[in-house]
């Protein structure tokens, strides 16, 4: 086997390989930081703290009118109890108690209100609890794929490991060691196949002489533009 071939063929298991575990890192970062799912969970959040406010207000507009009707049944006791005999006491209790209905007619307008608002905050807090439900049942339906994936991507990984290593043993060590060496430089891509008579990393076109250089079984040969090894059948 010439030392190009060798390397070639490890290239190929390091790219895939490399590949794995990008799609692994992905597939990690999907499964446990969903920002699909942290901003529906945010959003019942929200939705929950609006309805407690809004309930607690409509509480408090209720305890307001309860208020004011007690007052109103108090001071409509003493008017028609025919202890006020004084026509000016009595005149006097007339008028605080219309002047008691006509703010109850403005508590029972702000109660009124305050059953919309608690109303619209119901609304709004089952509709995020509905959005909250549909993205679990869409990621459980996602994450089933990807946790199989997943899987199968580490059965593959553990292969290619396998495959690495059985390659490695029929490779020189200072051989490995130019090609680590370039890996590091060239974003993990060492040594690449001559397509139709060109560099198939960058695409330089190589003179009969240069070609003749990449086919030799004897000793590597650098791309003169890129600086990767090329191998050509």
């Amino acid at each position: 086997m010439s030392a190009s071939l060798g390397l070639y063929r490890l290239q190929l298991v390091d790219s895939r390989m490399d590949e794995i575990r990008t799609r692994l890192e992905k597939i990690h970062q999907t499964l446990e930081n969903d920002q699909e799912m942290r901003s529906a969970k945010k959003q019942v959040s929200e939705a929950e703290a609006a309805l407690t406010l809004a309930r607690h207000a409509l509480k408090q507009a209720e305890a307001e009118v309860n208020k004011q009707k007690l007052k109103i049944e108090q001071s409509e006791s003493n008017l028609y109890s025919g202890n006020v005999k004084n026509p000016k006491e009595l005149q006097d209790l007339q008028n605080e108690v219309a002047a008691l209905k006509r703010h109850l007619e403005t508590l029972e307008d702000r109660q009124l209100e305050a059953m919309l608002d608690e109303e619209a905050a119901d609304q709004a807090n089952q509709s995020a609890l509905d959005a909250l439900e549909q993205v679990k049942a869409h990621l459980a339906d996602q994450n089933q794929a990807l946790t199989a994936e997943q899987t199968d991507l580490n059965k593959e990984l553990e292969k290619m490991e396998s495959e690495r290593q059985a390659t490695l043993s029929s490779l020189d060590t200072s051989l490995l060691a130019v090609y680590d060496d370039l890996r590091q430089q060239k974003r993990g891509v060492a040594i690449v196949a001559v397509s139709e008579g060109a560099c198939a990393a960058c695409g330089t076109t190589l003179t009969p002489s240069q070609m003749q250089s990449a086919r030799s079984t004897s000793q590597l040969y650098n791309c003169p533009t890129c600086g990767r090894i090329l191998f050509a059948n």
